[in-house]
């Protein structure tokens, strides 16, 4: 991608973005403690059912932050073609979580911790999206916004 290029329709970044949720496997994600203290680390994730679904230690700064505030952001891609999603967060226990999203988490990530206590999952509902690859794409960089599509 050359910054010569012409910048995508919002349509078109709405699906490169939802193609990006499905098929990649890794995010940034960013959360704070209680007291302003940033954590940003690498999660596996899956894209379910509109939800972004990742797991972590259940003592990790990033599973104990999302507990008091509910709120982190994520980044999906590089810096040439990034997701910047905000969202609300929530903690679920192993034995809570829906068939359906293990069975997807274990599919796509190979790995299964149901059952493992010293783990939880961590369900990211998107409240904000942005994408943009360049600085053509700026303007249009909102795709969702208060937990809807824009359009």
């Amino acid at each position: 991608m050359t910054k010569q290029e012409l910048a995508r329709s919002w349509e078109q970044r709405k699906q490169d973005v939802l193609d990006r949720l499905e098929k990649d496997e890794d995010a940034w994600v960013s959360t704070a403690s209680p007291d302003g203290v940033p954590t940003l680390v690498p999660l596996s994730f899956v894209w379910d059912r509109g939800t972004l679904l990742m797991a972590t230690r259940r003592t990790n700064p990033t599973a104990v932050n999302v507990t008091p505030a509910g709120h982190a952001r994520i980044a999906v891609g590089h810096t040439r073609d990034v997701v910047l999603i905000e969202a609300t967060a929530e903690v679920i226990e192993g034995a809570d979580l829906a068939t359906q999203s293990g069975d997807a988490f274990a599919s796509k990530l190979n790995w299964d911790l149901r059952g493992r206590q010293a783990w939880v999952y961590l369900r990211f509902t998107p409240t904000a999206v942005k994408a943009w690859r360049e600085e053509n794409e700026l303007a249009g960089r909102e795709l969702m916004a208060d937990g809807r599509w824009l359009d």
